[in-house]
């Protein structure tokens, strides 16, 4: 007979992972998931909680579900609802589990304390409010390793880094984007972020140097958005659109941003792909808005690097996609990920499994993976210092810890001079101020005229400015 083909299957111990979607009752039903458009993923789980971005009439809203209550949401149920305008992002940190922080149109950032019990009335009232952009916020990203720092992106083009624990701005990245910031990804151990951009660039920052290490203009011909994460040896992964409007994934090496490592095609359809990596099997699943199907591939340093390996498919479209951290998996079923598909009116969990016969821990599926504990404070990673995430073993399972009470410090004004330029965030929590004397409140006074003062006049510096580029345009 003639030579029967040589190709040998590639071996991989996730060729077969396969989707299901949870059973009915399974389910979150009656939520009144967000129709406003925007590409973020609008919801975002933890071991403990499921909140997701909801419709609200006036301000901006989320709802948050202890992860066992599942079936009908009762319609009274409470809600988080301190913006004054709708909730375009929210994420859950890392190191926190009763701890999300959330962005809004309002132009704030706030972030929240859920009780383990389910509150009788609405939360209303933020741990702090971080105050600092001027336009709306789209995107907010919790650093990986070290506490209280959080990211926050805004249609005024700005990066920021704040520190929750003090309610202070660390960094302001403002020179860097020159168009709206479609999204930001953090490095594992949080030394660098990738950034994608409205002007076509894929740029790689260390943020703390505040330079642009790496980037990449084009990266993807099309006009639609492109999306960029790291994976795993620090390289880059990004989804875009060709010039024919095909939907393309493409993996990159900073060391040479030039060529791709892998380029790939995949189907005409115009959702951008949301990409969600999970680094301990080193699977990248992409998930666009308004698809009925999640689509994964391994990434392995063997050409052709990016493998693909299936597709789930459903008959329903979707509003938006949570992704489970890893200690929130079951690993006696052998779930290496679990989604939280949103539809218009409830959200619907889903498993990827790894078919085994076996009943015993699957150590080869379950690296030790990135736990709770924070492995740096918010002062040292701003100094210079980066550690890798602190690992925890699966092989008992993940137990959540009890609610743990994030307490914001505020800095005493006197101890130090107020700082230069107009972005200060307040916080609502109560000081415990002891009665300063007069001369105190008169310096105070004095201190905050003279910072008035100065934001008055960097408000019309970068007003004057901001004549000269828009040029009279809005």
């Amino acid at each position: 007979p003639p030579a029967m083909s040589r190709r040998v299957v590639r071996q991989s111990k996730f060729r077969h992972v396969f989707g299901q979607p949870v059973k009915a009752d399974q389910m979150y039903e009656d939520i009144r998931v967000s129709k406003v458009t925007c590409d973020s993923s609008f919801c975002a789980v933890n071991p403990k909680f499921l909140a997701i971005i909801v419709e609200s009439g006036g301000g901006g809203a989320f709802i948050v579900l202890p992860l066992a209550k599942t079936g009908r949401v009762d319609k009274n149920h409470p809600l988080v609802t301190g913006h004054t305008a709708p909730v375009l992002d929210i994420d859950w940190c890392p190191h926190n589990d009763n701890v999300i922080a959330s962005a809004s149109e309002d132009t704030t950032v706030m972030v929240w304390q859920i009780p383990d019990y389910v509150p009788v009335r609405n939360i209303t009232e933020p741990v702090v409010t971080l105050e600092g952009h001027s336009k709306r916020v789209s995107i907010i990203s919790w650093h990986p390793t070290a506490r209280n720092v959080l990211l926050s992106a805004g249609c005024d083009n700005l990066v920021i880094l704040w520190n929750v624990g003090t309610g202070e701005m660390l960094l302001a990245l403002d020179d860097m984007h020159t168009d709206l910031i479609y999204n930001v990804g953090w490095n594992r151990n949080g030394s660098l972020l990738v950034t994608t951009c409205k002007d076509k660039k894929v740029r790689v920052i260390d943020p703390r140097k505040q330079q642009i290490i790496a980037e990449k203009t084009k990266p993807h011909d099309g006009t639609r958005p492109i999306r960029a994460i790291f994976v795993a040896d620090g390289k880059i992964f990004t989804t875009g659109f060709s010039r024919m409007s095909e939907r393309q994934l493409g993996l990159w090496d900073l060391n040479n941003f030039e060529e791709p490592i892998a380029l790939q095609e995949m189907d005409t359809s115009n959702g951008v792909l949301l990409p969600f990596y999970d680094a301990d099997s080193s699977i990248v699943y992409l998930c666009g808005k308004g698809d009925s199907s999640i689509r994964y591939f391994e990434i392995t340093d063997e050409a052709p690097y990016v493998h693909y390996l299936n597709t789930y498919s459903s008959k329903e479209p979707q509003r938006g996609m949570g992704f489970m951290p890893k200690r929130g998996l079951d690993v006696s079923k052998c779930e290496i990920a679990r989604f939280f598909k949103l539809h218009e009116r409830k959200c619907e969990p889903i498993v990827m499994t790894v078919p085994r016969k076996s009943d015993l821990f699957q150590d080869d599926l379950y690296p030790d993976t990135p736990g709770p504990e924070p492995a740096l404070e918010a002062d040292e990673w701003l100094s210079g210092k980066d550690a890798e995430p602190i690992l925890i073993s699966l092989r008992d399972g993940y137990v959540p810890i009890k609610n743990r009470e994030l307490k914001v410090v505020k800095k005493n004004i006197l101890d130090s001079k107020p700082p230069p330029g107009p972005r200060r965030s307040h916080s609502t929590c109560d000081s415990d101020f002891s009665q300063p004397g007069l001369e105190e409140v008169l310096e105070e006074i004095r201190a905050l005229k003279e910072t008035v003062q100065a934001q008055e006049k960097r408000i019309s510096d970068l007003e004057n400015k901001l004549c000269q580029f828009t040029n009279g345009t809005d």
